[in-house]
Formats: C-alpha cells, structure tokens, sequence
C-alpha cells in the first residue's frame, strides 16, 4: 500500500519542513513491516484566481488529478470525524486488509474544496474544531501516520 498525501500549498524552508522530512522518513522506515511501499507528498500549487469559487475548483481538479485509482480518499476536515490514534491506525489496518493499493490524505487551500471532491472521500479527518495551518495539518497528519504505523508494528511509541 503507498500513502500519498496531497497539499495545497508548500512547506517553506524552516522548521516545519524539518519536522514533516523526519515524520516522513520515520513513517517510510516504520511502515515497511505494516507493508507500506511508499510514502508520497505532493504539493499542488495555490490557485491564483480572484474569485475563490474558482480557487476552489482550481485547486479541487489538481488534487482529484494525483489521486490513484481505487485509492481510499481521506480529507483532512474541520468538521470530519474526530478519530483517536488507535482508531486511525485501525482504519488504516482495515484499508491494508482489503486490498487498497493506496491512501490520500487531501489537504486542501483556504478557501476549501469543491463539492464534487468532497464526495468523493471515504472519510473526512479531524484534528479538532479550530483552524490550523496547512503547514502544521501536514506535520500533525505525518505524526498520526507515524504513530499509527507503530501501533500496528507493536512498538512502545504509542502509549495510551
């Protein structure tokens, strides 16, 4: 299984992306046993349109272009589903077990995705009701990625 995790924007030098480089290599390294193959992250380029509507959709035909086929969508969502390390690592166990070859985690721009990609997602993620930063989404999401491949490796990171 590969995970993609596909963002509006880009992490620009600094400490974030230090942090998200570590968690991506520690997810790779960890996710070997749990039989991931690949962790990718791609960065889609912010839509300059004056018209956020148009921003939107912009942005929404770039992310839906990365995606793979049969791949289980995730959108990283204000108002998603609030899941627990535990039940995130379960989730991403069950894709594994029926033969997803991939996941995509979707971070989208300011102005939000288009309908048509929201509908498209099997589950919508939350780190909570308030806003974050797309560059701080991408560093927690990575973590949640590494500590869930730890849960499913049996390694003592995770302490509940």
């Amino acid at each position: 299984m590969r995970i993609v995790v596909a963002a509006v924007g880009r992490l620009k030098q600094g400490s974030e992306t230090e942090l998200s480089e570590r968690y991506r290599k520690r997810v790779a390294q960890t996710g070997r046993q749990f039989g991931l193959r690949d962790i990718e992250i791609i960065e889609i380029r912010e839509s300059r349109a004056a018209d956020a509507g148009k921003r939107m959709l912009e942005e929404s035909i770039a992310l839906a272009n990365v995606i793979p086929h049969d791949a289980a969508v995730v959108l990283l969502d204000s108002l998603g589903e609030n899941l627990d390390s535990i039940g995130f690592a379960t989730q991403l166990a069950k894709w594994r077990a029926n033969g997803r070859p991939a996941v995509v985690f979707l971070i989208g721009g300011a102005d939000g995705l288009a309908a048509s990609l929201r509908e498209k997602t099997e589950l919508r993620l939350s780190f909570g009701a308030a806003t974050w930063p797309h560059q701080l989404v991408r560093v927690m999401l990575l973590e949640q990625l590494y500590r869930s491949m730890t849960i499913l490796a049996g390694h003592p990171y995770h302490r509940a």
